[in-house]
């Protein structure tokens, strides 16, 4: 098993074991007791004060302890925080007594206490860290590399940080032997397989949401911020709202990261020399979130929003309904798809659009095809060439330097195995029930180029079908603010007050689009980031008009 490293385990002080004991009760407990059970929810942050604890996972290889706390140690990871299902057993190895702080007391420190708190946070997040790199093997999903339903559980599970080991039994003799102990045949896959008692048998994203307790928003939960896409421009919204004290609710229909998370390595992002995943940026900002008191739900899909006297109304495909007094459009863009056949049918069985190490254990020494000529393409095909046999990045223009950051053009031409086709398109589709090939089109005419791996990153269709028809959008679908929006507009959307729409304010007061989804936005990380953060501000004022305009 992978040794941990340091930072997973942090022993406090007797003056900081004072500090917490303010916030819970010291219990005595017996050797062999359990404090958490697999599955538990909005469990106490435990510290051990004499005695030890085990901590205990069921895998698919029988019990494994994966560690141990000692006096002055902490028991718990990330979902502490956030009230998820417990992906481990807590239990006592030597007994002793225990600090319990509840759930609530613990949110507490977190906003109470910053040296406390980061602590726990910087433990949080190394754990969660080692969980992804350990694969311990508590939790375990089984199917085939070539199911797109397989594709879409690792994806739900990988961007809520949730460990788990894939197993093929296309190619693994492992996956037969798991499936025979607990009753799973070939009309089951894809399942999911957590402790001795979770089996999920071809689960629905909802399935797997709920037993792992992804989305925990009742039915008319109430906000003061409503942020809808947890991207970095959702997320950097949800940060400063909560960090300056509203109620916020952050929905996405995937889960953190957006666009963004789907790039394995961001270099020109500022405060990362050494560069950073997409993925890794949008797990800090969740927690960081989090840690100020925002609720994150997903895989959740609004699709409707309306006006409810002087709140507004968000409406789930599950027919849950959830207000605010103030919504935070920020649900990005996705990649544009080919006018191909057989494209919908090949998408998740050879078609991706993502490059990050899931996909990137698919094609391990297989030819691989990248289109797109940005920099999410760029990063993708320098990521992938690090395990691919080689990878052919097709792209329309001539001169990829238009739309290309210089050091990613470099990182192209110096990497031996990736071969750019300028001036060329994917004009055909082959075969069956997955892909095997695919037909390049350029100036000379028709290549066959057998890959059964496209990567696709080309053009940018945002995700505002669900906004009412009367808030102004352009013709493409990006949302209208601020000074983009005419007198015609604020007249067709019944725009009620004296002033004018702010910055991001769209035709609807104390609505606002930020990144990806709003016209003329820079389509970059950082960009969306400022605008997430900066929008907060305007949010404030408007809710204290709001409440004015109420006073008697």
């Amino acid at each position: 098993m992978a040794v941990p490293p340091p930072d997973v385990n942090f022993t406090f002080s007797e003056a900081q074991l004072d500090e917490l004991k303010a916030y819970g009760e010291i219990h005595h407990h017996d050797e062999g007791t359990v404090l958490v059970r697999e599955g538990d929810r909005d469990v106490d942050c435990l510290v051990t004060l004499s005695g030890h604890t085990d901590i205990i996972a069921e895998t698919h290889e029988g019990q494994k302890r994966l560690g141990w706390m000692e006096a002055g140690q902490f028991a718990g990871d990330i979902t502490v925080l956030t009230g998820q299902a417990s992906l481990v057993e807590v239990r006592m190895g030597q007994g002793g007594e225990v600090l319990h702080i509840p759930h609530d007391n613990f949110r507490r420190i977190l906003v109470e206490n910053s040296a406390l708190s980061d602590v726990f946070v910087r433990t949080f997040t190394a754990r969660r860290q080692f969980g992804h790199e350990s694969g311990f093997g508590a939790v375990v999903v089984i199917g085939s590399s070539y199911d797109r339903d397989v594709f879409a559980v690792r994806n739900l599970l990988s961007v809520h940080g949730v460990p788990h080991i894939w197993l093929d039994p296309d190619s693994e003799q492992l996956a037969e032997q798991v499936m025979r102990a607990r009753g799973l045949g070939s009309g089951d896959l894809p399942a999911v397989v957590h402790g001795s008692a979770l089996v999920l048998k071809q689960p629905t994203l909802t399935d797997i949401s709920e037993a792992f307790g992804l989305d925990l928003l009742p039915d008319g939960a109430c906000a003061d911020l409503i942020v809808v896409g947890a991207g970095p421009g959702g997320l950097a919204s949800s940060v400063y709202a909560a960090s300056e004290g509203l109620s916020v609710l952050t929905l996405d229909i995937r889960g953190p990261g957006g666009q963004a998370g789907t790039s394995s390595k961001i270099e020109n992002y500022l405060g990362f020399p050494m560069g950073v995943s997409g993925q890794e940026l949008a797990d800090r900002a969740s927690i960081q979130a989090q840690k100020f008191g925002a609720r994150i739900a997903a895989p959740v899909k609004v699709v409707s929003l309306e006006r409810d006297d002087d709140k507004y109304r968000l409406s789930l495909e599950d027919g849950r309904k959830l207000s605010s007094r103030a919504v935070v459009i920020a649900t990005g863009a996705q990649y544009r798809k080919l006018p191909l056949p057989k494209l919908q049918e090949f998408e998740g069985r050879g078609i991706y659009y993502g490059a990050t190490a899931m996909e990137s254990q698919l094609c391990r020494q297989q030819e691989v095809a990248v289109v797109g000529a940005g920099n999410s393409a760029g990063q993708g095909a320098v990521f992938l060439a690090r395990s691919a046999k080689a990878v052919h990045l097709l792209y329309r223009r001539e001169d990829i330097r238009e739309t290309m950051s210089e050091y990613l053009v470099r990182r192209l031409e110096e990497t031996e195995n990736i071969f750019l086709h300028p001036a060329s398109e994917i004009s055909a589709l082959h075969g069956d029930d997955r892909l095997t090939a695919i037909d390049m089109k350029t100036a000379d005419g028709t290549q066959r180029l057998d890959t059964p791996f496209v990567f696709l990153f080309i053009g940018a269709a945002p995700f505002t079908e669900w906004l009412p028809r009367d808030m102004s959008c352009s013709e493409s679908g990006f949302v209208k603010t601020g000074s983009d929006l005419e007198n015609i507009d604020l007249v067709k959307a019944g725009w009620p007050l004296e002033r004018m729409p702010t910055r991001f304010e769209t035709s609807w007061p104390r609505i606002y689009a930020v990144g990806d989804a709003r016209i003329g936005s820079v389509k970059r990380v950082a960009s969306a980031v400022g605008e997430g953060s900066v929008v907060v501000s305007d949010v404030h004022a408007a809710l204290s008009e709001l409440h004015s305009d109420s006073l008697p």
